[in-house]
């Protein structure tokens, strides 16, 4: 930083759009780049962060409800088996059987 802020003392113009700023020293301007530089990485970074975090809660939503959707057809899938069970044992044909029919 000091070897930087020796070697580039120069006075110069920062134009930006219709704003002229004159005699600002070199070093300023290359310290201001850098620092605005990393604020936008830093910007980038945490909307990305931002992004992942909620697409990685819809998922996690997602596996829920597919779970829960389970549990709940394991359920029904059970209860099935028991009624079909109920009328297997307790069920009486529907046409009486007759010995003498061909």
């Amino acid at each position: 930083m000091a070897y930087l802020a020796q070697n580039n003392l120069g006075l110069v113009t920062l134009n930006l759009g219709i704003y002229a700023f004159p005699d600002i020293p070199l070093f300023y301007i290359i310290v201001g780049s850098l620092l605005t530089g990393l604020g936008l990485a830093y910007l980038i970074y945490f909307v990305n962060s931002l992004i992942a975090a909620y697409s990685a809660h819809r998922k996690d939503n997602t596996i829920k409800q597919g779970k829960s959707d389970i549990v709940d057809l394991t359920k029904r899938i059970h209860q099935l088996e028991l009624e079909n069970e109920k009328l297997k044992n307790n069920s009486t044909p529907v046409e009486p059987q007759d010995p003498n029919a061909l």
